[in-house]
């Protein structure tokens, strides 16, 4: 039966098909009990939330290529799958829902609430990971996992109580970042810090005993409200003698005094500074060194509470313009100026976040930190890639505060801490006693022990940071606190692949959680990916509004050719890339040629496999295979033995052609007994080719590099050699090379030893692929090896490379045949030669080698070129007539014209050309020197007449040297 492809590729059939098989048929699920060596990768779960963007298609592609690769070559494989349940966007959506429908979630209450988001989560939740299949990642859906989970939800458990009992967990008042729109503290890490346009406001605050004043600056007026002092350096001298003096707060009319304090610097402002302890971080630190009050003058809503008197009630932002319209009349106001700074907003909320004074719980970095930090300085334990990054997490580690991880929401992990709320009047308060606990049950029972058996218990309403469940995903996935299977064999995991940008927010967290609770970090190599910029290089943002849609392309031009683009673009490890894209026709022309080359590929392949005869690879048999004889013993033992004698002999033909005999003889002996053997002797001449030996050079050096670099992280380097090697030795030469060994009339050993070489190589081709392009190279696996659907080419062995075929002389040898080929088509084309008609060459070369080497691929040249005599000679003797003229390194090409073109005829043509193109020249010329053209036309048609200037000014010179040969 021959098998064949169809004509036309069609990647959406194609790959919505080896999808659907992969999932079916469980290809990619995990099983601990096999053994061998644990290559393990858990996903960086995206949010519940989203949707595929740019940057997902970016990183789940380097993943799979790294896990298909190493499940390739042998390593038992897990790519496990799950999402993050994304507290704050989650609850937005929610929130907008229900304003929509004129209620707020304390209209439902928390329990219908978190029904309603369950039912949202089974209905809207899975769009990610639906999205994510259509990349045709390799993971184990078996085991995908979600934060919230229940067996995730018993490891946050675990780990805050735990935590809690040690010592590590705490609860208290301190100043925290507060988002008003989603009304809940964040991390540090989830600030994004804005440079915004804002003014610098200052304002005198009169000394109170009248002998003057001190003036301050500040960009935030509202929060004098809430001023408890003002600080100076101790080493001002403009100020040494007031420090200890008070002054009176303009509007509140407080006494404040003036305290001195190395924080401040002196050449900022006026070298006074107002402190807010309750709203400033640095005056929060301020007012406990110096024992000031604490006035909270903000609700948690972001308007002003009763401590700010006549503004209760209004909006920061509104009450900063009233503030300063008081101050202004009250003639306190001395100037306002521009002030460029930057402003924390808070990522989720968008908005600007208030330091507020809040009781929340934190968790102490310390302690976790500084084995995160021993295992990095002692083991170098993970390892980074790029190794830049090991720095910059460093010293994050290093500066780590106490981690705030209460969040004021009722979506995610509730915090099992459960107050004795009989003792204070039914209400949690700052200083309600508390129990922790892993349920209600264990909670009762502590806090019966502790107050009575009449204690009422209310548990705390916040939920815990979304961080904190996702800083235990390496082992939460795999089963942790129970010693699992999974547990036992995949832990530590192996690669974890990121962006830079959450180093910090996730990260350090994982290394911290996990040098914590299981004494191992969490993976052996951090994978540091770049960004994917937009066509202008700029980072895609939804304010921006410059994202560029991956499922668009994919619809376009098919996943595998998206996913080659965006691999094939690295140029070394952790780099960005930028996406070529117009946003006119949502055309992308980089991943337009990468789906031209799953073209290419397609076409190849079905030029190969029309000229196997119906055979396949296995069928066939590797080129220059070895052959086997078997031995019985006189003992009746049974002994196996691959013997291969070569033997080479050449043949040079009158005509100067130089072929290459391999004699192979194989040998079967039997043994039945010490008196009688029988022996059978086969012999096959196999006549080999140049080019094959060529193409299986080129072919294992490929597989070397490809080995090479993905072992170390070089996958656009990966990806580039293999384009090259596909469509440039593979399709471009060696299928022209051995075209005409395949005609109905070919020597028919010289013929086999083709079809052997085509098929091994493309099936090679074809493995060394699909990591990057997994399902175009699945299905012409299939249709080249007629494999049925028990076996897939994603579970076939990664090739080797056999260095004894690596011959880099017989690879340079070739490079000066193709250039030859190269320069006499290129010289053929500039003389107008017809492409039917054959030419007479002469190859001059003052190199006994090259001439060797010309002379040996005379058949090529002759073939590929539609050359009819060539010489190759060392001197140049004689008058050639009219001939035109090209060099390959230091051989001259040539080819007489006589006979073969019209002379006259050419050189008019070539002149009327040049006479268009000068033109054309001396038009576009006399518009980019009119000052009213260049003055009133766009930049970009100014830029579009210069570079057609150049363009034209080349194809003229161009033009010029071909009429000096004539």
């Amino acid at each position: 039966m021959t098998a064949n492809l169809p004509p036309q590729y069609d990647p959406k059939a194609t790959e919505t098909k080896w999808q659907k098989y992969w999932e079916d048929n469980q290809t990619f699920k995990a099983d601990p009990e096999t053994g061998g060596e644990p290559y393990c990768v858990v996903i960086p779960p995206p949010n519940v939330t989203g949707s595929l963007h740019m940057g997902h298609a970016f990183e789940e592609t380097l993943i799979d290529v790294l896990v298909r690769y190493h499940r390739m070559t042998g390593r038992n494989t897990l790519w496990l799958p799950g999402t993050d349940h994304a507290s704050i966007a989650v609850q937005t959506i929610l929130e907008k829902q229900l304003k929509a429908e004129g209620k707020t979630r304390h209209d439902l209450g928390r329990e219908k609430f978190l029904e309603r988001a369950w039912e949202w989560k089974a209905e809207s939740g899975n769009t990610i990971t639906n999205q994510l299949r259509s990349l045709g990642v390799s993971v184990d859906w078996s085991r995908e996992r979600f934060t919230m989970d229940e067996g995730l939800s018993a490891a946050v458990l675990e780990a805050f109580v735990r935590l809690y009992d040690e010592g590590l967990i705490y609860r208290g008042n301190y100043l925290v970042n507060w988002c008003p729109a989603s009304q809940s503290a964040v991390s540090d890490l989830e600030v994004d810090q804005q440079e915004v346009e804002g003014h610098l406001w200052h304002f005198r605050y009169p000394l109170t005993d009248g002998s003057g004043y001190l003036e301050v600056a500040t960009t935030r007026p509202e929060t004098m409200l809430g001023d408890t002092g003002v600080a100076v350096n101790p080493e001002d001298d403009r100020y040494k003698h007031l420090i200890g003096k008070t002054v009176t707060l303009p509007i509140a009319n407080r006494e404040i005094p003036i305290i001195a304090d190395e924080f401040v610097d002196p050449t900022f402002g006026t070298g006074c500074v107002k402190v807010t302890p309750a709203h400033d971080p640095n005056d929060f630190e301020m007012g406990k060194r110096h024992n000031l009050p604490f006035i909270n003058i903000m609700n948690k809503d972001g308007t002003l509470n009763e401590n700010a008197g006549e503004f209760q009630g209004q909006d920061r932002f509104v009450a900063r313009k009233n503030v300063v319209k008081r101050l202004e009349n009250d003639g306190v106001l001395v100037k306002i100026e521009d002030y460029k700074h930057t402003v924390p907003y808070s990522e989720r909320g968008k908005v600007p976040v208030e330091p507020l004074l809040s009781t929340q719980w934190f968790v102490k970095i310390d302690p976790l930190s500084q084995r995160a930090l021993e295992a990095l300085d002692q083991s170098n334990s993970p390892v980074f890639v790029p190794d830049r990054w090991t720095k910059v997490y460093r010293d994050w580690l290093v500066k780590l505060k106490d981690w705030c991880i209460s969040r004021q929401l009722w979506w995610g992990h509730q915090i099992p801490a459960w107050y004795a709320v009989s003792e204070t009047h039914g209400e949690i308060t700052d200083t309600t006693p508390f129990v922790v606990a892993k349920s209600e049950a264990d909670a009762r029972e502590k806090a019966e022990a502790k107050f009575g058996q009449d204690v009422q218990l209310a548990r705390d309403p916040d939920v815990l940071d979304t961080w904190f469940s996702s800083g235990l995903w390496p082992f939460s996935t795999l089963g942790w606190p129970e010693e699992t299977k999974d547990f036992d064999f995949y832990y530590p995991t192996t690669t974890l692949v990121t962006g830079f940008d959450i180093i910090f927010f996730w990260v350090a967290r994982m290394t911290m959680m996990a040098g914590h609770f299981t004494e191992k970090m969490p993976f052996e190599t951090v994978y540091i990916h770049g960004l994917v910029l937009d066509e202008n290089g700029h980072k895609m943002s939804k304010s921006k509004n410059n994202g560029i849609d991956p499922l668009l392309l994919i619809a376009k031009y098919g996943t595998d050719a998206l996913r080659y683009t965006l691999v094939k673009e690295v140029i070394g490890a952790g780099q960005n890339i930028r996406m070529e894209y117009d946003r006119k026709t949502d055309e992308s022309k980089s991943v337009e040629a990468s789906r031209n080359f799953t073209n290419k590929l397609w076409n190849a392949a079905r030029f190969v496999m029309m000229n196997l005869e119906g055979q396949t690879p296995q069928q066939l048999g590797k080129p220059l295979t070895q052959v086997r004889s078997e031995d019985f013993s006189p003992e009746g033992e049974r002994t196996e033995v691959l013997t291969t004698n070569q033997v080479r002999s050449e043949d040079f033909s009158p005509e100067g052609e130089r072929t290459e005999v391999l004699t192979t003889n194989q040998v079967r002996s039997e043994d039945f007994s010490p008196q009688e053997e029988r022996t059978e002797v086969l012999t096959t001449n196999l006549t080999t080719n140049l080019s094959d030996r060529w193409i299986l050079s080129r072919y294992h050096q490929v597989v070397q590099q490809s080995r090479n670099s993905l072992e170390t992280y070089g996958l656009g380097e990966a990806a580039k050699n293999l384009y090259e090697f596909i469509w440039g030795d593979f399709c471009d030469w060696y299928i022209e090379l051995v075209k005409s060994r395949l005609q109905q009339d070919a020597e028919p050993n010289s013929k086999k030893v083709a079809q052997q070489t085509f098929a091994f190589v493309l099936e090679g081709i074809l493995k060394l692929l699909h990591p990057f392009m997994p399902h175009i190279t699945e299905e012409i696996w299939h249709t080249l090896t007629q494999t049925g659907d028990d076996q897939c080419l994603a579970l076939q062995a990664y090739p080797e490379a056999d260095t004894s075929l690596i011959d880099p002389e017989l690879e340079q040898q070739f490079e000066l045949l193709f250039g030859t080929i190269r320069t006499i088509r290129n010289l053929r084309a500039d003389s107008d030669i017809k492409p039917s008609l054959k030419v007479t060459a002469i190859l001059q070369s003052e190199s006994e080698k090259e001439r060797q080497i010309l002379s040996d691929g005379s058949v090529y040249i002759k073939d590929l070129a539609k050359v009819e005599n060539l010489t190759v000679t060392a001197s140049l003797d004689g008058d050639l007539g009219q001939t035109i003229a090209g060099v390959v390194g230091t051989v001259q090409v040539l080819i007489p014209l006589a006979g073969v073109v019209d002379l006259v005829a050419l050189r008019g043509k070539l002149e009327k050309k040049l006479s268009k193109v000068e033109a054309e020249i001396k038009h576009t010329a006399a518009r980019l020197t009119n000052q009213k053209f260049v003055d009133k036309a766009t930049p970009d048609v100014v830029q579009g007449a210069r570079d057609a200037l150049a363009e034209a000014e080349k194809q003229a010179e161009i033009l010029r040297d071909r009429l000096k040969l004539f």
